[in-house]
Protein backbone atom coordinates (compact mmCIF):
# COMPACT_ATOMS: atom_id res chain seq x y z
CA UNK A 1 0.00 0.00 0.00
CA UNK A 2 1.14 3.38 -0.88
CA UNK A 3 0.67 6.49 1.05
CA UNK A 4 -0.83 9.30 -0.86
CA UNK A 5 0.38 12.77 -0.31
CA UNK A 6 -2.53 14.91 0.53
CA UNK A 7 -2.26 17.83 -1.81
CA UNK A 8 -4.86 20.39 -2.51
CA UNK A 9 -6.56 20.04 -5.83
CA UNK A 10 -6.78 23.36 -7.51
CA UNK A 11 -10.34 24.13 -8.49
CA UNK A 12 -10.76 24.83 -12.19
CA UNK A 13 -13.67 26.90 -13.34
CA UNK A 14 -15.02 25.95 -16.73
CA UNK A 15 -16.01 29.16 -18.53
CA UNK A 16 -17.41 27.53 -21.65
CA UNK A 17 -21.03 27.65 -20.33
CA UNK A 18 -20.50 31.35 -19.60
CA UNK A 19 -19.31 31.98 -23.15
CA UNK A 20 -22.24 29.98 -24.54
CA UNK A 21 -24.67 32.05 -22.48
CA UNK A 22 -23.13 35.33 -23.67
CA UNK A 23 -23.50 34.25 -27.31
CA UNK A 24 -27.11 33.17 -26.72
CA UNK A 25 -27.90 36.58 -25.19
CA UNK A 26 -26.15 38.34 -28.05
CA UNK A 27 -28.21 36.43 -30.62
CA UNK A 28 -31.40 37.09 -28.64
CA UNK A 29 -30.86 40.84 -28.56
CA UNK A 30 -29.88 40.95 -32.23
CA UNK A 31 -33.05 39.11 -33.26
CA UNK A 32 -35.42 41.12 -31.06
CA UNK A 33 -34.06 44.52 -32.06
CA UNK A 34 -36.43 46.43 -34.32
CA UNK A 35 -35.20 48.34 -37.28
CA UNK A 36 -37.13 51.08 -39.04
CA UNK A 37 -37.52 50.38 -42.73
CA UNK A 38 -39.07 52.76 -45.19
CA UNK A 39 -41.37 51.66 -47.94
CA UNK A 40 -39.88 50.98 -51.33
CA UNK A 41 -41.39 54.02 -53.03
CA UNK A 42 -39.39 56.16 -55.42
CA UNK A 43 -39.77 59.61 -53.86
CA UNK A 44 -38.04 62.89 -54.63
CA UNK A 45 -38.24 64.54 -51.23
CA UNK A 46 -38.36 68.31 -50.95
CA UNK A 47 -35.32 70.03 -49.51
CA UNK A 48 -35.21 72.31 -46.49
CA UNK A 49 -32.44 74.24 -44.79
CA UNK A 50 -33.89 73.74 -41.30
CA UNK A 51 -34.11 69.93 -41.43
CA UNK A 52 -33.55 67.88 -38.29
CA UNK A 53 -33.60 64.19 -37.44
CA UNK A 54 -36.94 62.50 -36.94
CA UNK A 55 -37.79 60.09 -34.17
CA UNK A 56 -37.48 56.45 -35.17
CA UNK A 57 -40.63 55.64 -33.21
CA UNK A 58 -42.86 58.08 -35.08
CA UNK A 59 -45.64 56.80 -37.28
CA UNK A 60 -44.74 57.27 -40.95
CA UNK A 61 -47.22 58.22 -43.63
CA UNK A 62 -46.05 57.90 -47.24
CA UNK A 63 -47.49 59.84 -50.18
CA UNK A 64 -46.31 58.71 -53.62
CA UNK A 65 -46.12 60.68 -56.88
CA UNK A 66 -49.74 59.91 -57.73
CA UNK A 67 -51.00 61.21 -54.39
CA UNK A 68 -51.79 57.78 -52.92
CA UNK A 69 -51.41 57.60 -49.13
CA UNK A 70 -49.81 54.60 -47.36
CA UNK A 71 -49.71 53.76 -43.66
CA UNK A 72 -47.99 50.53 -42.52
CA UNK A 73 -47.29 49.65 -46.17
CA UNK A 74 -51.02 49.56 -46.90
CA UNK A 75 -52.92 52.07 -49.02
CA UNK A 76 -55.34 54.26 -47.07
CA UNK A 77 -57.95 56.71 -48.32
CA UNK A 78 -57.68 60.22 -46.91
CA UNK A 79 -61.20 60.09 -45.47
CA UNK A 80 -60.29 57.00 -43.38
CA UNK A 81 -56.80 58.22 -42.44
CA UNK A 82 -57.88 59.96 -39.24
CA UNK A 83 -59.51 56.87 -37.71
CA UNK A 84 -56.56 54.61 -38.66
CA UNK A 85 -54.08 57.06 -37.12
CA UNK A 86 -56.20 57.46 -33.99
CA UNK A 87 -56.11 53.68 -33.47
CA UNK A 88 -52.34 53.59 -34.03
CA UNK A 89 -51.70 56.52 -31.68
CA UNK A 90 -53.63 54.82 -28.86
CA UNK A 91 -51.10 52.00 -28.77
CA UNK A 92 -48.03 54.14 -29.46
CA UNK A 93 -45.98 55.82 -26.75
CA UNK A 94 -44.66 58.47 -29.14
CA UNK A 95 -47.46 60.67 -30.46
CA UNK A 96 -45.52 62.02 -33.43
CA UNK A 97 -46.18 61.48 -37.14
CA UNK A 98 -43.78 61.89 -40.04
CA UNK A 99 -45.15 62.52 -43.53
CA UNK A 100 -42.79 61.23 -46.22
CA UNK A 101 -43.88 62.71 -49.52
CA UNK A 102 -42.70 63.20 -53.06
CA UNK A 103 -41.63 66.68 -54.12
CA UNK A 104 -44.23 66.79 -56.91
CA UNK A 105 -47.27 65.97 -54.77
CA UNK A 106 -49.78 68.83 -54.72
CA UNK A 107 -49.73 70.88 -51.53
CA UNK A 108 -53.46 70.28 -51.10
CA UNK A 109 -52.89 66.54 -50.56
CA UNK A 110 -50.00 67.12 -48.14
CA UNK A 111 -51.99 69.67 -46.13
CA UNK A 112 -55.00 67.35 -45.99
CA UNK A 113 -52.81 64.52 -44.64
CA UNK A 114 -51.22 66.85 -42.06
CA UNK A 115 -54.66 68.13 -41.04
CA UNK A 116 -56.03 64.60 -40.63
CA UNK A 117 -52.92 63.68 -38.62
CA UNK A 118 -53.42 66.56 -36.20
CA UNK A 119 -57.12 65.80 -35.85
CA UNK A 120 -56.28 62.20 -34.95
CA UNK A 121 -54.47 63.37 -31.81
CA UNK A 122 -50.83 63.60 -32.88
CA UNK A 123 -48.78 66.06 -30.86
CA UNK A 124 -46.09 66.53 -33.49
CA UNK A 125 -46.46 66.26 -37.28
CA UNK A 126 -43.46 66.72 -39.57
CA UNK A 127 -42.63 66.42 -43.25
CA UNK A 128 -39.54 64.48 -44.35
CA UNK A 129 -36.97 66.25 -46.51
CA UNK A 130 -33.77 65.31 -48.37
CA UNK A 131 -31.42 66.66 -45.71
CA UNK A 132 -33.12 64.88 -42.86
CA UNK A 133 -30.73 62.39 -41.25
CA UNK A 134 -33.33 60.29 -39.45
CA UNK A 135 -34.49 58.43 -42.57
Amino acid sequence: MRYRNESEDEGNIDISPLIDMVFILLIFFMVTTTFVKDMKLELDRPSASSASAASTKSIRIFIDKLGDVYVDNQPVRIYSLQSKLRDMLRTSTDKSILVVTDENVPAKVVLEVIDQSKLSGATDVGVATEQETGI
